[in-house]
């Protein structure tokens, strides 16, 4: 989550690239928009957050092993909201499908992902209190 954004519900607050390459799509983002990548290590994998100046502006990590069969390199956007639980099943009562039950990320907040009635992928996240 940037630094710079407070958490306010309803409003987008991450995005994340997931790929199957990570040396390419830094190499591609370095040279088109001069990001920098700092990595972060998790229990299971190296997570990139990436940087614009001093700015956190997302994150990236590579797509590795069988739950991702299948899946195409994509973004994914997060938007913030006060209490993922509850949002969730208001989201489900107006049509949406859940793709991810809630889950906590320690450090940072409990997400979850869904598909809205149109079918379009998004992640909605509770930030954790600063």
């Amino acid at each position: 989550m940037s630094e710079e954004t407070p958490m306010i519900h309803g409003v987008v607050c991450w995005s994340e690239l997931a790929v199957r390459d990570i040396a390419r799509a830094q190499k591609f983002y370095a040279d088109s928009l001069g990001w920098r990548f700092e990595a972060m290590q998790m229990p299971d994998m190296t997570y990139w957050i990436i940087m614009s100046g001093e700015a956190r502006v997302g994150g990236m990590f590579e797509m590795s092993g069988p739950q991702f069969s299948g899946v195409p390199e994509h973004w994914l956007t997060y938007i913030a909201v006060d209490d993922i639980d509850a949002r969730l099943k208001k989201a489900v009562a107006a049509g949406a499908s859940v793709c991810k039950e809630p889950f906590d990320i320690p450090g940072v907040g409990r997400m979850a992902v869904l598909a809205e009635p149109g079918g379009a992928i998004v992640a909605w996240m509770t930030p954790r209190a600063a």
